[in-house]
C-alpha cells in the first residue's frame, strides 16, 4: 500500500501547507506559479517541508510536462542524453532534481547549456547551503527559495488531514489522538510532515492490531524509533554546529562545549574532525596561558585515530573538558596575524644582513651574517618596520 505521506501529499496549492513566506497571494513565487511564468529555481530547506510536492504542483499548475530524478540514483549521462531529446521537442519541461547537492560541481556544470537556453526549467532540491553545494553559474541563473520546518500549527493541520480524509487518510477508521500523544507528535516531527505522518500510520497500524481506534502518548513514543537531530555533514548545520562547539569552549562554558559535542557525535561526526579543531583551539584561544593544551588536544587526536569511535567519544569529553576550563590567552595567535598583515602590506622586505646565512666565502666577504650576536636586545625587524610589536605582553 502506498505511504500516507505520499497518499496526502497535495495536488495543489489551495492544499498545500506552510511556506506562507513564499507563497502568499501577494509573494514572487505565488503570482508566478498563478500567471503560469517558470523559471529555474532551487528549493533549500530540511526534509519533510514540500519540497518536492512545490516542485509537482509548479509544473501541474503551470501545465508544462514534468520529470523527477534524485541526485543519487541518477547519472549526469542519463540527464544529458533527456535534455537533448528535450531540446529537440521544445516541450516545456520542469526537471526536479532531489538533493541536487549530490552532483559534484562538474556533473552540475553539464546542466548549464540547457537552462540557458530555456530547453528545461530546472528545479533542485537540497537540504544543505546552495551557497557551498551549488555551482555559482547555475545559483546566478535560478531563484533560491528557502523553505521553513512546518510550525506547530501547521503540523497539527497535516495530522487532521491525515485523520479526516477519507479516501487518503484514515477517516473512515475514526482514529482519535489523545492529547498528550498529539503534543509529543507535534514536538518530536521538529516541523518535518513526513516524520508526523509515517508515526502517525505506524501508530495506527499497532492499535488496529489490538482493536483501538485511540492513540496514547505510549503509542507515539513507541513509533518513534528515535528522535531526529537535524544536522548536514557538510552544509549549514553542521558549520553551525561547530561554531556553537568552538564558541562555547572559547567563552569557558564546559556544559554548552559538551552538550554540542554530543550533538555532533551523536549524528555520527567524524572524529578526527572534532579533534582537528581542538588541536587548533589550543593554540588559537589557549596559547601562552596553558601551553600544555596543545599537547592534551594532540593526544585527544592520536586517542582518535588509534582507538576510532565509540571508545573515543570518551577521549574527546575528557579533552573538551580540559580545553574549556584552560585558561585563555589568544596574544600569540593575534601577534602572529598582525605580522602577517605587515607581511601582505610591505612585501619581503630585504632580511638585515647579519641575520643572513653565510655558507660560502663569498657570501662573507659581502657582509652576510656579519656582527650576528646569537643573544641580543636589537630590534632585528627589517629596516622598514622596526618597532613594530605584534606580542602583547600582560
Amino acid at each position: 500500500m502506498t505511504p500516507l505521506a505520499d497518499r496526502l501529499r497535495p495536488q495543489d496549492l489551495s492544499e498545500y501547507i506552510g511556506q506562507k513566506h513564499i507563497l502568499a497571494e501577494d509573494k514572487l513565487l505565488y503570482k508566478a506559479i498563478k500567471n503560469k511564468q517558470l523559471f529555474s529555481m532551487i528549493f533549500w530547506g530540511p526534509p519533510g517541508v514540500g519540497k518536492t510536492t512545490l516542485a509537482r504542483i509548479i509544473a501541474k499548475e503551470t501545465e508544462a510536462d514534468f520529470m523527477e530524478f534524485s541526485a543519487v540514483t541518477t547519472s549526469t549521462v542519463e540527464l544529458k542524453k533527456i535534455f537533448a531529446e528535450l531540446d529537440q521537442s521544445k516541450k516545456q519541461t520542469v526537471i526536479f532534481i532531489d538533493e541536487i547537492h549530490r552532483f559534484n560541481k562538474a556533473q552540475q556544470d553539464a546542466f548549464l547549456r540547457y537552462v540557458e537556453n530555456g530547453t528545461i526549467t530546472l528545479i533542485g532540491a537540497t537540504t544543505e547551503n546552495p551557497s557551498f553545494e551549488v555551482i555559482g553559474p547555475l545559483l546566478s541563473r535560478s531563484r533560491v527559495f528557502v523553505l521553513q520546518p512546518l510550525s506547530k500549527e501547521e503540523i497539527k493541520q497535516v495530522i487532521q488531514r491525515a485523520l479526516t480524509d477519507k479516501e487518503r487518510g484514515f477517516g473512515r477508521q475514526k482514529i482519535k489522538l489523545e492529547p498528550e500523544a498529539l503534543e509529543l507528535l507535534l514536538e518530536a516531527s521538529y516541523g518535518d510532515a513526513r516524520v508526523a505522518l509515517t508515526t502517525l500510520e505506524v501508530a495506527v497500524g499497532n492499535i488496529g492490531l489490538s482493536g483501538q481506534s485511540v492513540i496514547s502518548r505510549g503509542d507515539i513514543e513507541e513509533s518513534f524509533q528515535r528522535k531526529m537531530l537535524m544536522y548536514d555533514k557538510a552544509g549549514e548545520e553542521h558549520y553551525n554546529t561547530i561554531s556553537a562547539f568552538i564558541k562555547s569552549m572559547r567563552a569557558s562554558n564546559t556544559d554548552a562545549a559538551l552538550y554540542y559535542l554530543a550533538r555532533m557525535v551523536e549524528v555520527g561526526e567524524d572524529p578526527l574532525f572534532i579533534a582537528r579543531r581542538m588541536v587548533v583551539f589550543a593554540s588559537e584561544d589557549i596559547g601562552l596561558a596553558q601551553p600544555t593544551a596543545l599537547v592534551v588536544a594532540n593526544a585527544v587526536f592520536e586517542a582518535c585515530h588509534n582507538i576510532g569511535f565509540p571508545e573515543c567519544q570518551e577521549n574527546l569529553a575528557h579533552g573538551v573538558a580540559y580545553l574549556a576550563q584552560a585558561k585563555k590567552d589568544r596574544s600569540a595567535y593575534d601577534a602572529y596575524f598582525a605580522a602577517l598583515i605587515d607581511v601582505k602590506k610591505y612585501g619581503h622586505l630585504p632580511i638585515p644582513m647579519k641575520l643572513r646565512n653565510a655558507p660560502t666565502r663569498l657570501m662573507k666577504e659581502l657582509g652576510y651574517g656579519a656582527g650576528y650576536e646569537k643573544y641580543t636586545n636589537e630590534d632585528l625587524l627589517p629596516e622598514q618596520i622596526k618597532g613594530h610589536k605584534y606580542l602583547k605582553k600582560g
